[in-house]
């Protein structure tokens, strides 16, 4: 991860029942894209895809409550559960297609670690493709000198069904660009670094 913002993982072993990520609620709340998210566990256990950082109750993306969409999908939470690491937002993301030109507009970087103490550790998000699309992938890239994402840095990650991957999408710069003809589903989880995420990744590398 210190090399390169992002660690591939081995591919699922198992796949999540469509009814799982199909049947949620989800909202209407743009990331990335033509996005809608199902939010799975968050800061207060409410169905909300804000951050953390709340007036009146800031705190950083970890120590998340499932909200009732935890109990449409109990492979997914007992998935999220399995890896041990102390978790924050976790959500499926529902992106409609989308070529390279439209997806770079949308090239972002996120704010996981606002007010998360120094001593703790650095919040990182993980990947679990629900959905097939071999010919889409996530873009990734570090900052140049100028601050803006560097084209020498390109990364791209294949999002076939059951593709799993970690990255610091604090550092990198990130987007999927969706070559489909139908919306792509994925799993996202915000996850605090540490021996137990550790643990877990090296159990998990192909």
């Amino acid at each position: 991860m210190a090399e390169r913002g992002v660690i591939q993982l081995a591919d699922a072993p198992f796949t999540i029942p469509e009814a799982e990520y199909l049947d949620l609620e989800y909202m209407d709340w743009k990331s990335g894209g033509d996005t809608n998210f199902a939010p799975i566990a968050t800061a207060d256990g409410q169905l909300d895809c804000r951050g953390f950082w709340n007036d009146g109750d800031e705190r950083t993306d970890k120590n998340a409550m499932f909200t009732s969409n935890a109990a449409k999908c109990p492979t997914i939470a007992t998935y999220v559960e399995s890896v041990g690491a102390n978790f924050g937002r976790v959500r499926t993301i529902k992106l409609e297609p989308q070529g390279y030109d439209t997806a770079i507009r949308s090239f972002h970087r996120d704010d996981n670690n606002r007010f998360n103490p120094p001593t703790d550790g650095w919040v990182v998000r993980a990947w679990f493709e629900l959905t097939d699309n071999p010919d889409s992938y996530m873009l990734l890239m570090e900052s140049g000198p100028d601050g803006l994402p560097d084209p020498a840095t390109e990364i791209r990650v294949p999002l076939h069904r059951g593709a799993r991957f970690v990255v610091d999408t604090q550092r990198l710069w990130h987007v999927v660009v969706h070559n489909g003809t139908e919306p792509r589903y994925a799993l996202i989880t915000s996850f605090e670094s540490g021996p137990e995420l550790d643990r877990w990744i090296e159990s998990q590398l192909p």
